[in-house]
């Protein structure tokens, strides 16, 4: 999977916010916040490919947690972006 091409994440007052620039007839109804590890991922796999391993890996690398954890919050985060419609697979 990779994230859809036109979504930026930008820092806004401390947040980390992703926003859409060029696109059209998308709802944003709702913002877009990720916390610190998230934007941290986000910015690791923006423009590659990736998938839930790659980011237990980075998460496993960066932050000392357990593997069990670094996979749960993975697929979690994974299914959050795609719920907003950020990645595509």
């Amino acid at each position: 999977m990779k994230i859809k091409t036109g979504f930026v994440l930008r820092e806004l007052l401390g947040e980390h916010i992703v926003t859409g620039e060029g696109l059209e007839r998308v709802n944003f109804n709702k913002i877009i916040s990720l916390n610190e590890s998230a934007a941290w991922l986000w910015k690791q796999v923006e423009g590659k490919e990736f998938d839930a391993g790659t980011l237990t890996g980075l998460l496993l690398e960066q932050y000392e947690v357990e593997e069990e954890v670094a996979a749960r919050d993975s697929a979690k985060l994974i299914d959050s972006w795609k719920d907003a419609g950020l990645i595509e697979e």
